[in-house]
């Protein structure tokens, strides 16, 4: 396709612990090498950034640059979805799943080199993407992974505490948590099919990996028009130590105390529980979602 409109960049500086922070006038200078208007989006906060990005793409954006990590795409995502503008990833965050999932791979420079091409190509592509309805009504929209159950109460857990600083309160954080590991009680509906069931941990996912490539659902497709759910079964901490590290591989799923799912509408219920998709804090459980086939353009160096 061809991209008529400029360009418009949103940045995290700080993502990735400013380890790419030099990442960015690069990109700035690969992309006005093109000989597209670049527009930087100033935001010093995540409101500010979605506002910057729903403007930007108002206002004829020829396509959005997310140069960050998965939460700065989601960011992005809620201006774009059903939209024809495209997406371009610039992964520079501790978290890049989705950047790999659209096919822009882990590092910033090579996936740099693949946007300087679809610029010259004018190469895109659609993914789906998954529309997340809480109990008021509101909407959002995510990439990734949907966590509801174990990794999304350490996240609210690590979120609260003040110290110490940095990633090193998310490890205090799962310490604390296993020591207090139960079983909630889901109301889970697949496609209008209903089960009542203990778990420990939930996951929905469009894409299938978080965290830094945990691959929590390793056959999601996101051109499938289906969401995967996995879904682990009471079980004791040490086996849930045990089992953990297997998400890596995704061979976690062949446990006995993990059973996945496909469907295009997922509806979770429990109490207690705050979802955190794409890493980013979203809506307390119930909730829909639902599958929105080629909800998203992004760039392809084909």
């Amino acid at each position: 396709m061809k991209i008529d409109g400029p360009i418009a960049v949103l940045a995290n500086p700080g993502a990735g612990r400013g380890r790419h922070r030099d990442v960015l006038p690069t990109v700035l200078a690969h992309l006005r090498a093109t000989g597209h208007a670049v527009e930087p989006l100033s935001a010093s906060t995540a409101a500010d950034a979605l506002a910057a990005c729903h403007k930007a793409v108002d206002a004829g954006a020829g396509a959005l640059i997310a140069v960050g990590g998965d939460g700065t795409v989601h960011l992005a995502l809620q201006a774009l979805a059903g939209t024809d503008v495209p997406l371009g990833i610039i992964p520079a965050g501790t978290g890049n799943d989705f950047a790999v999932a659209a096919g822009f791979t882990a590092d910033p420079h090579r996936a740099l080199t693949t946007l300087t091409a679809a610029f010259t190509t004018g190469g895109s592509t659609t993914l789906d993407l998954a529309r997340l309805t809480a109990a008021d009504g509101t909407t959002r929209w995510f990439g990734g992974v949907l966590a509801a159950g174990f990794d999304a109460i350490v996240n609210e857990r690590g979120n609260r505490m003040s110290w110490p600083r940095g990633p090193i309160r998310y490890d205090l954080a799962i310490l604390v948590e296993l020591a207090r590991l139960r079983a909630r009680r889901y109301r889970i509906v697949l496609d209008g099919e209903v089960q009542e069931r203990d778990a420990v941990l939930v996951a929905v996912a469009n894409a299938g990996s978080y965290g830094g490539g945990m691959r929590i659902c390793p056959d999601a497709d996101p051109t499938d028009g289906r969401l995967d759910l996995t879904v682990v079964r009471p079980i004791s901490r040490t086996t849930l130590v045990r089992v953990k590290p297997r998400i890596y591989a995704g061979t976690h799923v062949t446990h006995p105390a993990v059973d996945t799912y496909r469907a295009a509408r997922i509806e979770l219920h429990a109490e207690g529980i705050v979802g955190y998709a794409d890493g980013e804090r979203v809506s307390a459980l119930p909730v829909t979602v639902e599958c929105v086939p080629g909800a998203l353009r992004v760039l392809t160096g084909g």
